[in-house]
Formats: structure tokens, sequence, C-alpha cells
């Protein structure tokens, strides 16, 4: 039985940019999202299970998806905590909300990716390999 967050569990992946199918090969060439050049480059397939990473063209399409439904849950919950419990006004918090949605893009085009990737493709133990 693997943990919540522990190899093994699709939440690993997703946070780590790993390969979904074997958890140890990297999703992406670069680690660093915000180097901008190569931000959405990825290999073909896993360089440890040779998992394909674009199973069919455009397949990263539905990862729009993925990222509008975390952009509206961090646009949600940064409004509940400025808002409503630190009391800030509308117009401070559109702008909190724009300046941590600006700087946090990157990092959540490649969480989109991976987590698009990952409801599709399942963990596999190497015995399963």
């Amino acid at each position: 039985m693997t943990s919540l967050i522990g190899k093994g569990s699709k939440l690993y992946s997703i946070i780590k940019a790993k390969c979904p199918a074997c958890h140890e090969g990297e999703m992406f060439n670069d680690p660093n999202p915000y180097h901008l050049k190569t931000l959405a480059d990825m290999p073909s397939h896993c360089s440890v299970c040779d998992q394909v990473y674009e199973p069919e063209p455009n397949f990263y399409y539905g990862a729009m998806y993925v990222s509008y439904a975390y952009t509206v849950a961090i646009s949600v919950a940064i409004y509940v905590i400025a808002a409503v419990f630190l009391g800030v006004g509308m117009w401070e918090t559109i702008i909190v909300l724009g300046v941590i949605l600006f700087g946090f893009s990157p990092v959540l085009f490649r969480i989109s990716r991976s987590t698009w990737l990952n409801i599709f493709v399942h963990f596999k133990p190497k015995a399963q390999r």
C-alpha cells in the first residue's frame, strides 16, 4: 500500500513531475519551470520504462481544462484567505491574486500537464512492467 504522497501515488508523480507509470523517469527535460524557453520541452518517452508521454497528437490540450480548475481553486482559496480572514479589500485581493497567478503560472502549466497524463496512465510496479 502506498502513502498519499509517497512513491506509487498519483500525487507523488504529479508534484515531482515523474513518469506516471514508473515514478522514476523525468517528465520534463529541464527540471526548472522558470526556464521559459524549455518550459514545455518533454522527452517523447520515459527513459526508465519507455512510457510514451504523448499518447496521441495534441494530447495536452486537455491539460488546459485541468489548469483552469487549478486556477479557480487557487483563486477561491486566495480570495477567502485575503478577503475573509485578513480583511483585505477587493482591489488589493485582485492585485495579490494576479501577482500570485502570474508568478505561479509556469509551475501550474507543468502540474496541469502532469495531472492530465496521470489521469490516463497508472502506476505499474516493477513486477508488472
